[in-house]
């Protein structure tokens, strides 16, 4: 047994020339050959794409702060599930400041977020933010529609990478192109991603309708290149552009934009109006009521009907009217019953 027993980093008693296997073109197993026989009878497959160089590193955050309802948590896991170059965190506290999710990016190693900020229960903002440097932009959620709703039939792979549609209008005014730009870096899955897949049969599109932006979903199926909504969709209404993260210097401010306060006050305001020109209308119908009618002692309208009559020519008759003829008297129908009772009688 002494014998067989090595010293620690010597080789031990196996070959020192492994064998090599290689296949030819006809499939047959060739040992120990020269190399230049082998070259000649290898197939040299190429690499597959998923397992290409991953040089594009960008990590998005998605998370959101608490005191958001069930359709925003819907949204957040939509959102997580369409990038898989996406991280999640743990809700943040409302009463910290905006600062602190550049903090929590750091920790997550993520260079762009989406952040979820909910006020007072029923508004919904979204921060799409670069960090730590900036820009970053602050966008009013409304007419959130998830995956789970039946009218969103169609359905792609989970990882696959999407096609960017945008609105020709992005390219024309400076702000839209700076969020072009912010869009395509945040929302567009890294090539060679580990977690992605090498597909790309979705897109997403970005169009400018109304002063806002609607981001929609949809699905490229193979028969005839038609399109399939998928969702989620949801309706951005730009607030401003800051250049920081998270604050900084205003870049632009929406002027058609009006906040959900202003906009509940208007409407509270408008109510208040029908319901005060109710009320007036209501007084001014009792006070008609209550006051004293004043009594008429001659009537205009006795002179309309005022008409002379026609005058008629006055005859005299000289001579007596001739006699009328006698009235024939007849029964009733009782009489006749009872006659014909008494006749019948006889």
């Amino acid at each position: 047994m002494s014998a067989l027993k090595r010293k620690r980093g010597e080789k031990g008693p196996g070959p020192k020339n492994k064998k090599k296997v290689k296949f030819d073109l006809n499939g047959e197993s060739e040992q120990n050959k020269n190399a230049d026989q082998a070259q000649k009878n290898e197939i040299h497959i190429p690499a597959p794409v998923s397992v290409g160089k991953w040089t594009n590193k960008e990590r998005v955050l998605v998370f959101s702060s608490r005191g958001i309802n069930f359709r925003t948590r819907h949204l957040l896991q939509d959102l997580r599930t369409m990038m898989p170059h996406s991280k999640a965190d743990t809700k943040m506290d409302r009463k910290d400041k905006l600062f602190v999710v550049n903090e929590v990016c750091e920790i997550k190693n993520c260079n762009k977020c989406i952040y979820f900020e909910a006020k007072k229960k029923q508004d919904l903002y979204m921060w799409i933010a670069n960090v730590p440097h900036g820009p970053s932009a602050k966008f009013l959620v409304q007419n959130v529609h998830t995956l789970a709703e039946l009218k969103m039939t169609g359905n792609c792979l989970k990882g696959s990478r999407p096609l960017l549609s945008f609105d020709p209008q992005f390219d024309k005014d400076p702000h839209y192109s700076l969020l072009k730009e912010l869009f395509i870096q945040t929302f567009s899955t890294p090539r060679y991603h580990p977690k992605s897949q090498p597909f790309v049969d979705h897109v997403f599109t970005f169009t400018i309708a109304d002063n806002r932006i609607w981001f929609r979903n949809y699905q490229i199926i193979e028969e005839d290149a038609s399109l399939v909504e998928i969702g989620p969709r949801f309706v951005l209404n730009l607030i401003k552009i800051f250049q920081g993260s998270f604050g900084g210097p205003t870049l632009y401010e929406n002027p058609h934009f009006q906040s959900p306060n202003m906009q509940r006050r208007m409407l509270r305001m408008s109510l208040a109006a029908k319901q005060r020109e109710r009320q007036m209308v209501r007084e001014l119908q009792k006070a008609k009521r209550t006051e004293k009618r004043e009594e008429m002692k001659e009537d205009i309208t006795d002179d309309v009907f005022d008409t002379p009559l026609p005058e008629k020519p006055v005859e005299i008759e000289h001579e007596a009217p001739a006699p009328l003829p006698p009235k024939k008297g007849r029964l009733t129908e009782l009489r006749r019953k009872t006659r014909l009772k008494r006749k019948g009688m006889r």
